[in-house]
């Protein structure tokens, strides 16, 4: 007898699939990578969680990546959006749905989830644990052994696969039964549960949104919305600048043929920006002004900046002398 375990990252998902592996059950952990996943430091994070799912199961966890189909997720998701671009109900439907069709390459018999009933509000109450069941193809399969007892029973428990007074009937949003599960298990340093979903937060779904609308949701331009401040300058036309030397060089690598890249002359303290996009005179004008007022001018108004075409080579530098734009004006572009 075997199960999938999806792992999220956190501790429910881990408790979920060592509850199960107590029972004698095979357990396969698993996965899914998609490209709305917290960026900073996320190797040293997939290290972390590789190792919290080695040291909790004595297994290695596989990875699935189901990035490009994600995508049409969050254009039009059959049960909407939480508060803001996360369509969790569809998110787990389409996660699940994936994991049945593994069963069979798997050799496994069912499905195991962290979820906890009442945990979050819009896909962990009841009825919407029903509607992801259903509509996951996996009636009677799904298994969520840390509030099973509290829900119907399912095949596994019926038939005799897992024993259900060995099931807990954990609900609501307390943390505290997790955290004294992990204790009697020997499971520690865990992460949070403040949760790694970008598409929870709200400045990244309005960047999103905007991806959205002027039709580039494409893998590329989503990992970039994870790095940068962003500046909508015209409908075919965007700026992102670098925060720090590490962004500065990945946006840099990250140009494309057409794209623009905005930086300080040498003497210079500040940013590199990139410009993908229609650019005219007036946009690298703008662009210029938007990079300034974030270089470190000291006393002066003004510094002479250079900019260049990414896909020209040798590259051809030109320079533009101009002052920051203001913060009233710049507001009006950032995303």
């Amino acid at each position: 007898m075997k199960a999938i375990a999806l792992i999220s990252g956190g501790l429910d998902s881990i408790l979920a699939a060592r509850i199960i592996k107590e029972q004698g059950i095979g357990v396969l952990p698993l996965n899914f990578k998609i490209p709305f996943c917290q960026r900073k430091k996320q190797a040293s994070q997939d290290n972390d969680i590789n190792s919290l799912v080695k040291r909790s199961l004595g297994q290695e966890l596989k990875v699935v990546d189901i990035s490009s189909e994600f995508l049409e997720l969050v254009l039009k998701p059959r049960h909407g959006f939480g508060s803001n671009m996360n369509p969790c109900i569809d998110c787990k439907i389409f996660m699940l749905k994936k994991a049945k069709e593994l069963l069979r390459f798997f050799d496994a018999q069912f499905v195991v989830t962290g979820e906890v009933l009442g945990q979050r509000p819009m896909s962990q109450h009841r009825r919407a644990l029903d509607t992801i069941e259903k509509e996951s193809g996996l009636d009677g399969l799904l298994l969520r052994p840390l509030c099973a007892g509290v829900l119907a029973e399912t095949r596994p428990e019926k038939e005799g696969w897992v024993k259900r007074d060995r099931l807990f009937k954990f609900s609501g949003r307390s943390r505290r039964p997790q955290m004294d599960l992990a204790r009697e298990f020997s499971i520690d340093n865990y992460p949070n549960a403040s949760g790694g979903c970008l598409l929870t937060d709200p400045r990244f779904s309005n960047k999103l949104r905007d991806l959205i609308s002027h039709q580039a949701l494409n893998l590329e331009d989503v990992g970039l919305l994870k790095i940068g401040r962003h500046f909508r300058l015209s409908e075919k036309a965007k700026l992102i600048v670098g925060r720090n030397e590490e962004e500065d060089r990945e946006l840099e690598l990250s140009a494309r043929g057409n794209d623009y890249i905005f930086m300080p002359n040498p003497e210079l303290a500040g940013p590199t920006c990139l410009g993908r996009g229609e650019f005219d005179n007036d946009l690298i004008q703008l662009s210029l002004q938007i990079t300034c007022h974030y270089c470190d001018l000291n006393t002066t108004k003004s510094a002479r900046l250079i900019y260049y075409r990414a896909g020209i080579s040798p590259r051809e530098e030109s320079s533009w002398e101009v002052s920051p734009l203001p913060e009233d004006k710049l507001k009006l572009f950032r995303l």
